[in-house]
């Protein structure tokens, strides 16, 4: 199919509008804000190294790092001598409980992350870690031990030996990016790239409370993509996220990556281009495009590529070194936003080096489908002043913010159709290295934004990680 551009997304001005119509008797709905309301460490001196610009223990493709469930809050991390460790406290508690589950990071890799996801038909915690183009590894913990955290005590007895298949089930040599999703029935999933860069298929696993099945690859590698530039005929498709609303829609916004440097104007940039979207109604085994066009099936011949129409929700040509695995969230309504950052025009059309450009220009935008179906997308009037990524959450009342590097904070308000960004809170203090670890699931429990951070280093010194609490909008 003759690969085009849905629609050209509208940059949208700053202007805002009122939150109620004039004459209501209601309060007004508060516009965001954050609240420092307390911080504690994980470790002293948890590992620090440098790898392609980021950290292992803090990296937003870290689905999840740091969550929230019942009552308590889990956080996992490598420590100075590379020990996984899984830790929980009571929410709002001073402190955390930690255990060493067995495995030791093989490699100075930060893609080598640690993932945790919820199975709520059984209550495990389970975790799947140390993996780039590789072998994997894998932990889970005895049924009813999140059901149950103050009834069952928090041991390594409580967690199985590593494995490097999932219970059995063999899913790829070449596995990276763990993200775990749970779905409105309690079973939990697995999304993962099978391949390399450049070269890779997306691909979904599940699990029912009893058992792992592979449910297959739902996006193509292959195809011709053609830029003003050259072509490239093999990618992969990096996810900002996957994620369930409150009706069960599962999104899923995404760049893709291109193999070929040719498609570049300098081989200094990055391959990324355009950014799509796609959703599925049925748990992820079909995918359809913002029209609703079935363009792929998860597990069949049928998955979805560069060549199909109608992806494409905010078009983006290879030269202006478009971030990938950025951000996403849904709001009350269902609608989906993401956060995408880049280089705009305005600071020139052919960027040289990625991290070098990125930081002296990069830019952070705000993209979101409004309620007649439109695409907008606000320019967050923030200096990146990094390479790195930057994480999107809204509270209870579709208020936006955008967790900046080095732990900074921006917020819009749901009133002004979220174009009033302003920064609430500059990261003074954190001593923050760059990217940060968001916990998606504790703030629709109690309303507060929890940030996990790693202290600046130099070399392989070890340094502090932190968790910073702020209140929102009660």
């Amino acid at each position: 199919m003759r690969r085009r551009t849905l629609l050209a997304a509208t940059l949208v001005g700053a202007a805002g509008t009122s939150a109620l119509a004039a004459g209501t008797a209601r309060a007004a709905v508060p516009g965001p804000s954050v609240t420092r309301t307390g911080s504690t460490q994980l470790d002293a001196q948890a590992v620090f190294f440098v790898s392609y610009d980021g950290l292992v223990n803090n990296n937003s493709f870290q689905k999840n790092g740091l969550l929230t469930y019942k009552g308590h809050q889990y956080a996992v991390w490598y420590t100075a001598d590379r020990n996984a460790v899984v830790a929980r406290r009571a929410l709002g508690a001073s402190s955390w409980a930690t255990v060493q589950v067995g495995h030791k990071l093989k490699a100075g890799d930060s893609h080598n992350v640690i993932s945790m996801g919820v199975s709520k038909a059984d209550g495990r915690l389970h975790l799947n870690m140390d993996s780039h183009s590789d072998g994997f590894t894998y932990v889970k913990s005895v049924a009813g031990l999140l059901d149950d955290p103050a009834g069952l005590s928090w041991t390594a007895a409580r967690f199985g030996a590593p494995q490097s298949t999932l219970d059995g089930l063999t899913l790829t040599s070449q596995f990276t990016y763990p993200q775990f999703v749970s779905t409105p029935e309690g079973r939990l999933q697995l999304s993962y790239r099978a391949g390399i860069s450049g070269n890779g298929r997306n691909a979904l696993a599940e699990y029912d409370g009893t058992a792992w099945s592979d449910l297959g690859e739902w996006s193509a590698s292959t195809g011709t993509y053609t830029s003003e530039h050259g072509s490239s005929t093999a990618r992969n498709m990096y996810l900002h996220g996957i994620d369930y609303d409150r009706t069960g829609r599962l999104h899923s916004f995404f760049t893709w990556r291109e193999q070929n440097a040719a498609v570049m104007c300098n081989a200094g940039g990055i391959t990324n281009h355009d950014t799509g979207y796609v959703y599925s109604d049925d748990r992820g085994r079909t995918w359809r495009d913002n029209a609703g066009t079935a363009v792929g099936t998860t597990g069949g011949s049928d998955r979805v590529a560069v060549t199909d129409g109608g992806l494409v929700v905010d078009a983006l040509n290879p030269d202006h070194s478009l971030m990938n695995q950025e951000s996403q969230f849904t709001d009350s309504a269902g609608l989906p936003h993401a956060i995408i950052s880049y280089v705009p025009g305005r600071f020139g059309q052919c960027t040289t080096n990625y991290v070098t450009d990125r930081t002296a220009n990069g830019r952070a935008f705000h993209l979101r489908k409004n309620a007649s179906g439109s695409w907008l997308k606000t320019e967050i009037p923030v200096a990146l002043a990094s390479s790195q990524r930057t994480k999107l959450v809204l509270d209870r009342y579709d208020n936006a913010y955008a967790v900046l590097p080095f732990g900074r904070i921006a917020g819009a308000s749901k009133s002004s159709g979220h174009t009033d960004w302003k920064l609430l809170y500059d990261g003074g203090g954190l001593n923050a290295f760059g990217e940060v670890v968001v916990d998606e699931t504790r703030i629709a429990q109690d309303g507060v934004l929890s940030v996990m951070y790693q202290e600046k280093s130099s070399g392989t010194t070890p340094s502090a990680l932190h968790v910073v609490d702020f209140g929102l909008p009660a």
